[in-house]
């Protein structure tokens, strides 16, 4: 009857195991899904153009945005007058 305890603690040790390991692979499974990905892809990009605290525009993070994209177009514009 010795060996009973033995097995039975190291049943019980390879099941417990054995739940970490499916609760791992299905923390895995949710994080790499494409649907998680994108929500979180998209909470991050709000998060630079909404404050979290109070809601509100961040409008330094937008004017910042928006410069890059009409300095972008204005040189796009530009390169194309010279190269003409």
């Amino acid at each position: 009857m010795a060996k009973a305890d033995p097995t039975s603690a190291l049943e019980t040790e390879i099941e417990e195991v054995r739940e970490r390991l499916a609760g791992t692979i299905d923390q895995l499974l949710y994080r790499s899904s494409p649907k998680t990905i994108a929500s979180r892809q998209a909470a991050a990009v709000k998060a630079v153009y909404v404050d979290p605290a109070t809601g509100q525009p961040n409008t330094a993070n937008i004017l910042k945005t928006v410069g890059g994209v009409v300095g972008t177009i204005v040189l796009i514009v530009a390169l194309r007058r010279i190269t003409k």
